[in-house]
């Protein structure tokens, strides 16, 4: 685990960027996930991180899975160091590198984020420069079965800075939301569900005015509708005629 204990995401972000760039250098993109990723794209609202004290601690991010050595590779270059058994059992998941210098930590994760359900990255990849698209930000909050506040605010800062739209520049791209939804009854029934905790928990933070309140609510009924006009599988039918009696997600275990 990493060592350091600064705060200030913007020298995370730095980091960040220097990351990117050198494997991007090398034809390997990365793509940044997590808290981060939302503080960068959510400039108005990221004053929330630090009105609670948000603690970064480290860079996550996601790549595609031949892009392994040359990962590798970029991070020694910037003084890092890979953990050679994760290396070794899971390497064609996922990579964790330390800087023994700066103590700083960063996580690769391979072509998804297989988590609560998995998310597919791997296509979607180059949509953004810095970071996995807004829609997929979204959905990697949104599929937390476990979901907590903080979650949920950066779901709500998410909201009030970007638009729902049918494209990715600078918008919620609903229409991509929609379409991994309806492929599969346990990823769908997570998410829905956790909307309806954003809107219950938009009631009682004060963290957002009455009209901000408004357009949180009226951009979820906007992905609501996407997600509802979108035709459904075969398989998702099936397995909502089951619904809630067999277990729907996965547990989360941690390397």
């Amino acid at each position: 685990m990493s060592q350091y204990t600064g705060k200030d995401a913007d020298e995370f972000i730095a980091e960040a960027k220097k990351i990117i760039a050198r494997t991007g250098g090398k034809k390997a993109p990365l793509r940044l996930i997590g808290a981060l990723a939302f503080h960068l794209h959510c400039p108005r609202y990221n004053y929330i991180h630090r009105q609670w004290g948000r603690i970064f601690t480290d860079t996550d991010f996601v790549a595609r899975s031949e892009h392994q050595e040359l990962i590798i590779e970029a991070y020694r270059e910037l003084g890092y160091r890979d953990d050679e058994m994760i290396t070794t059992l899971y390497g064609h998941q996922r990579l964790v590198f330390d800087n023994p210098e700066t103590g700083m930590h960063s996580d690769i994760f391979f072509d998804k984020l297989d988590f609560c359900h998995e998310l597919p990255l791997r296509e979607r990849l180059d949509v953004d420069d810095l970071t996995i698209p807004l829609a997929e930000l979204f959905l990697e909050k949104m599929q937390i079965v476990q979901i907590n506040e903080k979650d949920i605010v950066d779901t709500m800062m998410l909201l009030m800075e970007h638009p729902v739209g049918e494209e990715d520049e600078e918008k919620i791209n609903a229409p991509v939301i929609a379409r991994i939804l309806a492929g599969e009854w346990g990823f769908w029934r997570t998410v829905t569900g956790n909307m309806e905790k954003v809107l219950a928990l938009k009631t009682k933070t004060d963290l957002f005015d009455s009209k901000e309140k408004e357009t949180i609510e009226t951009r979820l009924n906007e992905i609501r509708d996407y997600i509802e006009r979108e035709p459904k599988s075969l398989s998702w039918k099936m397995r909502s005629k089951i619904g809630d009696k067999i277990k729907w997600y996965k547990d989360v275990d941690e390397l």
